[in-house]
C-alpha cells in the first residue's frame, strides 16, 4: 500500500491530468468536430477504450512484463536485446538506433509536459474572471521557474506529500464527474465500441485526425513504463485498477454529459465542472497536481540522463544525489536548466495550452511505436512466442499505435516539430557520443603498449619501487594505461603495488554483489580489477575499494594515489568519423564532468596526465 500510494503520486501525474485539456481540445482547434449529441458519445468511446487498450491493455498487461531486472523504460526494454544472437550484429544497430531515438524523444516530452500541464491549470483563471487573461502567461512562468529552482532539494522532502494531494485529486475529479454524470446518464452508452466506429463514419477524414486530441489522454503511458522500477509493477496495476481508472472515466463521462447539458461548456469542460464557489480551490489543485505530473517527467529526464551515462551513449555529467538512502533521487544541473529554459520558451512561443497540445502527441506516439516494435523482438527470444503469436499482439498492438501516429504526425508544421528536432538533437549527441568513443579506443589501442610486453620490459629493467599504491584507470583490459607508460616514462619510477582497474557497465540495472569484482595478479606486484556496475548503479570507487584486500592487505586510502588519462582530442581527417562530428566529440569531452568527480575520488589523491590523440 505504501509503494501504490508513491505509485499514485509519482506515476500517474502526467495521465492523470490529462482532463484539464483533452477534451477540451476535440471541440477547438483545426481539427475539431461540432458539438453534437452523436460526436460527443463517439468522443467519449474513443477516450474509454484508447484507456482500457492502451493503459489497461498494452502497458499494464504486458509491456510491464517486459523488465530488465525490475527496470523499466525503453533503454531498458532495448537493453533486453541480445546482441549475441546469429544474425544480430547487422540488424542490432538498427533496434539501437529506434530505442535511442525513442529515449531522445522522452526529453521533448519532458519539456512539453510541464509547459502544457502548469499552462492548462492557470487558463482555469479565464473561467472565473477575464481580469486575469493578461496574467495568465506571467503566473504560469513563475510557476515553472519556481519548480526548476525547487528541483536541487531533491523531490525526497515534497515526495511525501505527492501521493495523498494525488488522492485528494482523483477524488475530486471523480465527485465533480459523477455530479453531471447524474444529469445525463445516458452517456453511459458510450462504453459501446459502435459509437466510435459510427464517429468516422460520419466525420471521416476530420474524425481521424480528431485521434490526435483523443490521444491526450493516455500521453502517461510511457511513464507507467519508465517508472517501473521505483515502484514495482504490482503496486502500479493496484492503483490503476482501483482508483485512477474509475476516477478518470467518471470525469471524462461528467464533462461530456456537461456539454450535452450545455453545449457552450466546450470551451473549458474541466473547470465549468466546478460550482462557481468551488473554482479557485479546484484550480489551486489543478496547479498542484500539474507541478506534481511536471516533477515526475523532470525526474525521468534525470533518470533517462543517467542510463545514457552509464550505458555510454553521454558524456559524464555533474549528478548530484539528493538522498543518501534513495539512489533514484538525482538532480543533474545541466539538465535542470536545460528543460527550464526549454518550458519557458514553449509558453512564451506558443502562448496557450491547445497550441502547445498539436506539440505533445508527436514525441509519445512515436515512442509508442518503437515500443511495440522492441516488445515484438522480446516476446520472440525472451517470452519464446511463436511467431504467429507475437506478430498476432505487436500487429494488433500497432493498430492503434499507428492510427494515434498518423493522426499525430500531420501536425508537424503546428507544432509537431518541436519534440521531433529535440529528438533528432539530442539522438545526434548520443550516437556521436558512442560512435567518438569507440574511435577514441581505437586510437589509443594504436598507440599502446600491450600489458604482456609492459609486463616484460618491466622484468627486464626492474624500474625503481617507491611505497603506497597506484590505481591506473583504463578503459581497455588488453592495453597498459597511457597514464601509467607517461609516468614511468617521465618519472622514472613505479609503485610497490599497481592496479590496472577498468570500470565496465552491463546493459541490466544492477550487478549482484558476488558478480561485481574480477581481479588477477598479472605478475610484479601488478593487478588487474575490473568492476561491473549496472546502468542504474552509482560507482563509488573508494568505498567498494576499501570493502577489497589485495594479497591480504587493505587500500590505506592516504596511500593511495589515482592516476586518470586526460586526453586532449585533435580533430582530422583520418577514417573514423567525418570531421564535424569530430569536432562535437570533442566540444562534447572538454565539456564532461572529469572521472575523478564522477567516480568520487578524493581530490588531493588525484593526478591528471594528458595526451593528445588525434582523431
Amino acid at each position: 500500500m505504501v509503494l501504490a500510494l508513491g505509485a499514485l503520486g509519482v506515476v500517474y501525474g502526467d495521465i492523470g491530468t490529462s482532463p484539464l485539456y483533452a477534451v477540451k481540445q476535440c471541440f477547438e482547434g483545426v481539427h475539431a468536430v461540432p458539438v453534437s449529441t452523436a460526436n460527443i458519445l463517439g468522443l467519449l468511446s474513443l477516450i474509454v477504450w484508447s484507456l482500457v487498450l492502451v493503459i489497461s491493455l498494452k502497458y499494464l498487461s504486458f509491456v510491464m512484463r517486459a523488465d530488465n531486472r525490475g527496470e523499466g523504460g525503453i533503454l531498458s526494454l532495448m537493453s533486453l536485446i541480445r546482441p549475441d544472437r546469429p544474425g544480430r550484429k547487422k540488424s542490432r544497430w538498427i533496434l539501437v538506433s529506434m530505442g535511442l531515438f525513442g529515449a531522445a524523444l522522452l526529453y521533448g516530452d519532458g519539456i512539453i509536459t510541464p509547459a502544457i500541464s502548469v499552462l492548462s491549470a492557470i487558463e482555469g483563471l479565464h473561467v472565473a474572471t477575464p481580469f486575469f487573461d493578461p496574467y495568465i502567461i506571467p503566473i504560469t512562468i513563475v510557476i515553472l521557474i519556481s519548480l526548476f529552482l525547487l528541483q536541487r532539494q531533491g523531490s525526497a522532502r515534497v515526495g511525501a506529500v505527492f501521493g495523498p494531494v494525488m488522492i485528494l485529486w482523483f477524488l475530486t475529479i471523480a465527485v465533480l464527474g459523477l455530479i453531471h454524470l447524474r444529469e445525463q446518464p445516458h452517456v453511459l452508452a458510450a462504453v459501446n465500441p459502435l459509437y466510435a466506429f459510427r464517429f468516422f463514419e460520419v466525420n471521416r477524414w476530420k474524425g481521424f485526425l480528431t485521434l490526435g486530441v483523443v490521444f491526450l489522454v493516455v500521453t502517461g503511458g510511457e511513464a507507467l513504463y519508465a517508472d517501473m522500477g521505483h515502484f514495482g509493477a504490482r503496486p502500479i496495476r493496484m492503483v490503476w485498477f482501483a482508483l485512477v481508472l474509475p476516477s478518470l472515466l467518471l470525469n471524462y463521462f461528467g464533462q461530456c454529459a456537461l456539454i450535452l447539458t450545455d453545449p457552450s461548456a466546450a470551451e473549458n469542460p474541466f473547470f465549468r465542472m466546478a460550482p462557481s464557489w468551488a473554482l479557485y480551490p479546484l484550480i489551486i489543485l489543478s496547479t498542484a497536481a500539474t507541478v506534481i505530473a511536471s516533477q515526475a517527467v523532470i525526474s525521468g529526464a534525470f533518470s533517462l540522463t543517467r542510463q545514457a551515462v552509464q550505458l555510454g551513449y553521454s558524456p559524464r555529467l555533474e549528478i548530484d544525489h539528493t538522498s543518501k538512502s534513495q539512489i533514484g533521487q538525482i538532480y543533474i544541473p545541466a539538465v535542470n536548466w536545460t528543460l527550464m529554459i526549454a518550458c519557458i520558451g514553449l509558453v512564451i512561443g506558443f502562448g496557450s495550452s491547445g497550441a502547445l497540445a498539436a506539440a505533445y502527441g508527436v514525441a509519445v506516439t512515436t515512442t509508442m511505436v518503437i515500443t511495440t516494435l522492441i516488445l515484438y523482438i522480446v516476446e520472440r527470444e525472451l517470452w519464446h512466442w511463436s511467431r504467429a503469436g507475437a506478430l498476432a499482439l505487436s500487429g494488433f498492438f500497432l493498430v492503434f499505435d499507428l492510427a494515434f501516429f498518423s493522426a499525430n504526425i500531420i501536425k508537424v508544421q503546428d507544432g509537431g516539430w518541436f519534440p521531433l528536432v529535440v529528438a533528432a538533437f539530442v539522438f545526434t549527441l548520443m550516437t556521436t557520443w558512442r560512435k567518438g568513443r569507440t574511435v577514441l579506443n581505437m586510437r589509443l589501442e594504436e598507440s599502446s603498449l600491450s600489458t604482456d610486453l609492459f609486463l616484460h620490459s618491466v622484468a627486464s629493467t626492474p624500474p625503481l619501487r617507491v611505497p603506497g599504491t597506484a590505481i591506473y584507470m583504463h578503459r581497455s583490459r588488453g592495453v597498459t594505461p597511457t597514464a601509467l607508460l607517461h609516468n614511468l616514462k617521465h618519472n622514472h619510477v613505479l609503485h610497490d603495488r599497481v592496479i590496472l582497474l577498468t570500470i565496465l557497465t552491463e546493459e541490466i540495472p544492477e550487478v549482484p554483489a558476488l558478480e561485481k569484482m574480477e581481479l588477477e595478479n598479472i605478475g610484479h606486484g601488478i593487478h588487474r580489477l575490473i568492476l561491473h556496475y549496472g546502468f542504474m548503479e552509482d560507482p563509488d570507487i573508494p568505498e567498494f575499494l576499501s570493502t577489497v584486500m589485495v594479497e591480504g592487505q587493505p587500500f590505506a586510502p592516504m596511500k593511495t594515489t589515482y592516476f586518470l588519462g586526460r586526453e586532449t582530442l585533435v580533430p582530422s581527417r583520418r577514417k573514423g568519423m567525418v570531421i564535424w562530428r569530430e569536432r562535437l566529440f570533442a566540444w562534447m569531452s572538454r565539456n564532461a564532468s572529469g572521472a575523478a568527480r564522477f567516480f568520487h575520488l578524493p581530490p588531493n589523491r588525484v593526478v591528471e596526465l594528458g595526451a593528445q590523440i588525434e582523431l
